[in-house]
């Protein structure tokens, strides 16, 4: 049985969860928005073509780390999840994910991929 203060645990649990994903989510948001620009700005025709491309690639380098975090942030909510079944007795605390969210590299997440 949940007993009030472990619903309320939990309930704050959901609430940092989606925070860390909104988060990650503005994270690569804004790597697609500094990206953008600095392509924009590359096209000048005063620019040599070249330029910041180093730069660009550190950026792209970045932009998959945000995605690898983003991909186990949702590892963490799937897990919270299997944790609200065995021991919630509410539905509100529980987050169904579809499998395809927990994919990494195109290999579904298990017991092996942890």
């Amino acid at each position: 049985m949940m007993t009030p203060a472990m619903y309320s645990d939990a309930l704050q649990i959901k609430k940092l969860v989606r925070e860390a994903e909104a988060l990650s989510d503005e994270a690569m948001l804004a790597c697609a928005k500094l990206k953008q620009a600095m392509l924009m700005a590359r096209q000048n025709p005063n620019i040599p073509v070249d330029t910041g491309q180093r730069a660009i690639l550190r950026l792209t380098q970045a932009e998959q780390q945000a995605m690898t975090m983003s991909t186990s942030l949702l590892r963490v909510h799937s897990e919270l999840s299997k944790v609200a079944k065995v021991h919630a007795d509410r539905e509100n605390v529980i987050t169904e994910l579809e499998p395809s969210a927990l994919q990494a590299d195109g290999l579904a997440l298990d017991a092996e991929n942890l």
